[in-house]
């Protein structure tokens, strides 16, 4: 794993900290964290877990804190200015040379990426962990050409894999769905597992 180092870019008038690991080549992706009102944040397991599989896979990462998170400036918004933070996080990756960008998101960051999506032309493809189609909506995501994997729990009551695979067939039929069995949708004990289907999943590219 490569080593991540903290960094601070603006959002706007805000200014927000992140965790950066530079990798040779020109991949890079920004992994997004879940709900900030239920804790969620830059260091959480499954965020961790995602940044991981990138980096194995020689990705520059980036992961950071929404505003009014950690030490990030500013106050949550209900997703509509953490688009705007994703934004910021995506071209100060572009600024640093990386080209072939996914950007990736767990729970209430795929919510976000999904629903800023047409404010990021940049990137190569959306990938999502544990979309919350049972407790946000969604109803805004229509086909999305870019969505690469789409991946949860059997046991995941929030991204149910049910709700998930009616959606998918709108969103785009031919991105690739995986379910973890046994997992829930805090992945705890599962972290393996879901590094190694997102491994797999960037693998198929090499």
């Amino acid at each position: 794993m490569l080593t991540e180092e903290k960094i601070h870019f603006q959002s706007g008038d805000l200014v927000l900290e992140g965790l950066l690991a530079r990798a040779d080549g020109s991949k890079g992706a920004v992994v997004t964290h879940p709900h900030p009102l239920y804790g969620g944040d830059m260091w959480n397991n499954v965020v961790a877990t995602i940044v991981r599989a990138y980096q194995d896979a020689g990705y520059t990462t980036l992961r950071f804190n929404f505003r009014g998170v950690g030490a990030s400036e500013g106050g949550y918004d209900d997703g509509r200015e953490e688009q705007k933070d994703v934004k910021a996080a995506l071209d100060h990756l572009v600024s640093l040379g990386c080209h072939d960008v996914d950007l990736a998101g767990y729970s209430f960051g795929a919510w976000v990426n999904a629903m800023g999506r047409d404010q990021y032309p940049e990137i190569r493809r959306l990938n999502m962990v544990s979309p919350p189609v049972a407790f946000l909506d969604f109803s805004a995501l229509g086909f999305t050409p870019k969505i690469g994997i789409v991946v949860s729990g059997s046991l995941d009551d929030i991204a149910p894999p049910v709700m998930i695979r009616e959606m998918i067939e709108a969103w785009n039929p031919e991105a690739e769905f995986r379910i973890i069995e046994g997992a829930d949708h805090f992945y705890g004990g599962y972290e393996g597992d879901l590094l190694g289907v997102i491994k797999d999943f960037l693998g198929e590219e090499a």
